[in-house]
């Protein structure tokens, strides 16, 4: 019944919603990139299926279906993946994302082969994927849930596992209003791997069973950003003597709030340049205006030439995939959504680098993380009127930044081990799952 009223919900916001998503996909490239994948037009790769006696598919291997949302999900999966496919090369890892950005990240990482955007939460549209992919497993990243996709794995025997399952402190209201309808649906998850014990127990009262969930830890703890990049080589090329300070996953709002700053900083110490590197890639163009009325020198890295910053210049990071190797040149490094209310972003890109970190007070989204850090003074917590103040002090005291810089690689290193704990877990999935179909 829950079930039947959710599609009919759906069915009605979709009808009286029509105008309004057709004007966005008139006017709106992202709303159109996928769409007949989305509406349950699998890409031929995937569609074309010859079964054997089985139900598998002749000659190749079995898929692992991960969902990854966006582009957070497809970097805090992205060992994970690879661990995959190393110590289950009998399967084939198959990955999903929701958001342009998180499928050019994945389809960058993985290969166009075995990418794809998730269909639509609509029925016709999830049984057709699954149909074609006939997965062994669907792994979900975080909380990415959706009853018809879930009902439809259940009815075809197809276990669900959760990895990296966490609740925020903002999205838990919300979710207890919905207890009700997530109940009958997360009481038949196969396996529940939380980030903490506070995360298993709110998946506890949502109605997962006791037994399927545990603590695995934060798999974004074990994702190691390469110091390699095509941006790193050349602000590595062009900077000569000069320090950065790489502001990195800024939400609007926030880019003023550090344009603002900037006078005074340079003021303490001029032998500076900054990277700045908004969150969402449809804020460019919006970042790039705003720097252009600020009076500082600037540049996009996708114009960087041969010519070497000047003291004071502000670079926009206006490419994908590059901040978290961009942070490994930083002296300081601001991390955003912290400053505004949007629970913030991952201190450990930077401190897995030895990078002195300050954020804002805005970090519901990654307390767990913030809280270890903060046990250990490896993470400097500042209010926009004191940004400017945190900064300097990170420049000013060298060994005092070192010494916390150190203190935040610790951190990272000591919480490592979550993708092992996971892909531990996964395999007993698995086995599982082929002993239930050998009995069948």
């Amino acid at each position: 019944m829950i079930l039947f009223l959710y599609n009919v919900g759906l069915l009605l916001a979709l009808v009286l919603g029509a105008p309004w998503w057709l004007w966005q996909m008139a006017t709106t490239q992202k709303y159109r990139d996928g769409l007949r994948a989305r509406l349950g037009g699998v890409p031929e790769r995937f569609a074309e299926r010859h079964l054997d006696a089985d139900g598998g598919r002749s000659g190749s291997k079995r898929a692992i279906w991960i969902h990854a949302v966006s582009v957070g999900e497809v970097l805090a999966v992205s060992r994970l993946v690879a661990e995959l496919d190393a110590g289950l090369p009998e399967y084939r890892v198959l990955i999903s994302t929701t958001t342009r950005t998180g499928q050019r990240l994945a389809r960058e990482r993985f290969g166009v082969e075995r990418v794809f955007y998730c269909p639509l939460d609509l029925p016709w549209a999830v049984a057709a994927y699954l149909k074609a992919l006939q997965p062994a497993m669907l792994i979900l990243a975080e909380t990415e849930f959706w009853p018809n996709l879930l009902h439809g794995c259940f009815r075809r025997g197809i276990p669900v596992a959760v990895v990296n399952a966490r609740i925020s402190d903002r999205s838990w209201p919300r979710y207890l209003r919905l207890q009700r309808l997530w109940r009958p649906f997360l009481s038949r998850l196969t396996a529940v791997l939380a980030q903490s014990e506070t995360d298993a127990e709110r998946m506890r009262v949502l109605g997962c069973a006791p037994g399927q969930v545990t603590v695995s830890g934060n798999l974004k703890f074990d994702v190691r950003a390469t110091k390699e990049s095509e941006a790193v080589r050349l602000l590595t090329e062009l900077r000569g003597g000069l320090e950065l300070v790489v502001a990195g996953s800024t939400l609007e709002g926030e880019e003023p709030m550090l344009l603002a700053a900037w006078p005074a900083i340079l003021a303490f110490e001029p032998n500076l340049a900054m990277v700045l590197a908004p969150r969402h890639p449809e804020r460019f163009a919006a970042v790039a205006e705003l720097l252009g009325r600020s009076g500082f020198p600037w540049r996009r890295r996708t114009a960087l030439e041969k010519t070497g910053l000047a003291a004071g210049e502000i670079v926009l990071l206006d490419s994908i995939g590059e901040l978290a190797s961009v942070y490994s040149l930083a002296s300081v490094a601001f991390v955003g959504g912290s400053l505004v209310a949007a629970g913030g972003h991952n201190p450990l890109e930077p401190a897995q680098f030895g990078v002195p970190v300050a954020m804002g007070e805005h970090y519901a989204n990654f307390r767990g993380i913030v809280e270890a850090m903060l046990s250990r003074n490896a993470l400097k917590i500042v209010q926009p009127a004191g940004l400017a103040g945190a900064i300097t002090y990170l420049l000013s005291d060298e060994r005092a930044a070192t010494a916390m810089g150190e203190r935040g690689r610790q951190v990272f290193e000591e919480q490592a081990g979550a993708t092992a704990r996971t892909v531990t877990a996964l395999r007993a999935v698995l086995g599982e799952d082929l002993s239930r179909k050998s009995e069948a």
